[in-house]
């Protein structure tokens, strides 16, 4: 098995918008990953902000997917992918950009923060559900386990050396300083995107056909399909108390384990080798044990060890925390490639904007009511009581997958083949079925514990 890697490797490394696509990625991921330890620290250390503060912080990064979620995926599918993905890195460069000028000036307050929050989780909706639809015209449909895998890589291996990078950063230059590292990464997304050349039609909707009606065919091939709708629904359950897990881990990491910046990038880097690892695996452990059994199995295994969270205490203790974590990390990577590789494969073409609306709508949505009841629980019976909230919670998301007909499934039923450049390369020999995810995809839909959703 290990002999086809580097073939694998070699023949998706061999499309060179994909390639593209993976340098982007590497850019923002990296930036995105130093801002995950600094916009928290400029919010608790620079202004003083209470739990629910952060929480509400927490809850106006993620509002857009319940703003624009649905409709964001109808206006996709009328228009070419690439240029979204451009002018939402763009707009994202000049939001966080805002911070650093704004601090320096003695400027910044919380209504600012909130509003960058909100305006880059606005072009994240974009981003993310264009990233998702646009990757299967970039490769043969035998390459999307492989290339999701990819992509989870490539945001894994950011999350190790981003938090250690972002740490030093604010120990050295302060929080609002070290957020430049974001808009650069932003930016440099933007330039590399910009060069991809891959032919996309312009979609052209039925004449006459609103907006509504779009939308309401995305929700209803979302809610009628036996697998997607329990994949939403613990997907849904699973990211309700990572949000809560995000709203309060800065205020327990500084106020209760008295950690410094350059300690909790360290923590947020080691925790996120588990989700280096779950993408390396994904594709070996989908073909050793099923695609369809990863999907619950990834849940069942590595959810109980989020109880660790709660239980961590200052010095020695502070590695449970690490490793509840890596592990819950590692499977919610391995999830994420098998049910999004899976999504791609069987919706339509024309749907693959809308269906991953929906999807990212419903599963995401839950990320700002689960971002305040973390800040409500930490305001009023301490950041640990809302760590236990959280741990609980997480050994309820396997119930729906392990109720539905995924348990009785090792494999999920194969979808068409994608049309596009992709599927003439496909079938022109180009690229080989070994569909590995141990290489180098955008993100899946579940909020990966110790980090913010993308």
């Amino acid at each position: 098995m290990n002999d086809k890697l580097p073939s694998t490797r070699n023949r998706l490394l061999g499309f060179r918008d994909f390639r593209l696509l993976l340098s982007g990625a590497v850019a923002a991921q990296l930036g995105s990953q130093v801002t995950l330890v600094a916009l928290p620290l400029v919010a608790v250390v620079e202004l003083d902000a209470t739990p629910f503060q952060v929480g509400l912080l927490t809850a106006a990064e993620t509002a857009a997917f319940l703003l624009v979620g649905l409709p964001a995926g109808a206006w996709l599918d009328r228009m070419r992918k690439l240029p979204v993905l451009v002018r939402s890195d763009v707009v994202r460069c000049l939001a966080v950009g805002s911070i650093p000028p704004a601090a320096a000036l003695g400027w910044l307050t919380m209504a600012q923060l909130y509003a960058v929050a909100l305006i880059t989780g606005v072009a994240t909706v974009f981003f993310d559900v264009a990233h998702q639809s646009f990757l299967p015209t970039l490769l043969p449909r035998d390459h999307l386990v492989g290339g999701n895998g990819a992509v989870e890589t490539v945001r894994s291996s950011s999350q190790i050396a981003g938090p250690g990078l972002g740490g030093v950063l604010v120990q050295v230059l302060g929080a609002p300083l070290a957020i430049v590292a974001d808009a650069v990464g932003y930016l440099t997304s933007a330039v590399v995107l910009s060069r991809i050349r891959v032919e996309e039609e312009v979609p052209r909707p039925e004449p006459g056909r609103s907006l509504r009606a779009d939308v309401s065919e995305g929700v209803r091939f979302v809610l009628r399909h036996p697998l997607l709708r329990v994949i939403a629904a613990a997907t849904s359950v699973s990211n309700l108390f990572a949000a809560v897990l995000m709203a309060v881990q800065t205020v327990f990491w500084v106020r209760v384990l008295e950690l410094s910046p350059a300690a909790i990038g360290l923590l947020l880097s080691v925790s996120a080798v588990g989700g280096l690892a779950g993408a390396l695996c994904a594709g070996r452990l989908a073909r050793r044990f099923g695609q369809a059994r990863l999907i619950w199995l990834a849940p069942v295994v590595t959810g109980p060890f989020a109880v660790l969270w709660p239980l961590a205490d200052g010095g020695a203790g502070v590695v449970l925390f690490a490793l509840g974590s890596g592990t819950v990390l590692f499977g919610a990577v391995a999830y994420n490639v098998a049910q999004v590789s899976f999504r791609q494969s069987i919706c339509p073409p024309g749907l693959l904007g809308r269906m991953n609306a929906t999807m990212r709508f419903l599963v995401w949505g839950t990320l700002p009511l689960g971002a305040l009841i973390g800040g409500a629980v930490a305001d009023a019976a301490g950041p640990r009581a809302a760590l236990w909230v959280c741990a609980v919670g997480f050994l309820t998301v396997p119930v729906p997958l392990l109720l539905s007909p995924l348990r009785g499934l090792r494999d999920l039923p194969a979808g068409e083949q994608p049309e596009g450049p992709a599927a003439v390369a496909a079938a022109e020999g180009e690229g080989d079925t070994d569909t590995d995810a141990g290489t180098v995809g955008e993100a899946g839909d579940v909020a990966a514990p110790a980090r913010p959703a993308r």
